[in-house]
């Protein structure tokens, strides 16, 4: 089994900046991707970055593309979201998740097995 824990979500006013951070543990496979997803209140799930662990590729939704950046740390099993220019928006639960069946469809949700908590983002105007 595989857990995937966020953090570093809060409150922050529109034009600043915050990093999100995934931990995964468990069981160790060669080659997974891990993507981040929010959900805004009375919406769906949304995509909005993911790369694959192995080859280092990232992937943006549109909406995020030039303001966020997905990158990792290998030693520490840890995926990060540096969030800047942040707009009113960006707010919502912000989830870490991964899978190990790569090539995946790095924006369907369905892609991927294990999913973190969620952590809140909330940016004011």
């Amino acid at each position: 089994q595989v857990q995937v824990v966020e953090s570093g979500g809060g409150l922050v006013q529109a034009g600043g900046s915050l990093r999100l951070s995934c931990a995964a543990s468990g069981r160790t496979f060669s080659s997974y991707a891990m993507g981040w997803f929010r959900q805004a209140p009375g919406k769906g799930r949304e995509f909005v970055a993911a790369i694959n662990w192995s080859r280092g590729n990232t992937y943006y939704a549109n909406s995020v593309q030039g303001r966020f950046t997905v990158s990792r740390d290998n030693a520490k099993n840890t995926m990060y979201l540096r969030m800047n220019n942040l707009k009113p928006e960006d707010t919502a639960v912000y989830y870490c998740a991964a899978t190990e069946n790569v090539p995946w469809t790095y924006s369907d949700y369905v892609a991927y097995d294990y999913w973190g908590q969620g952590t809140q983002v909330t940016v004011s105007s």
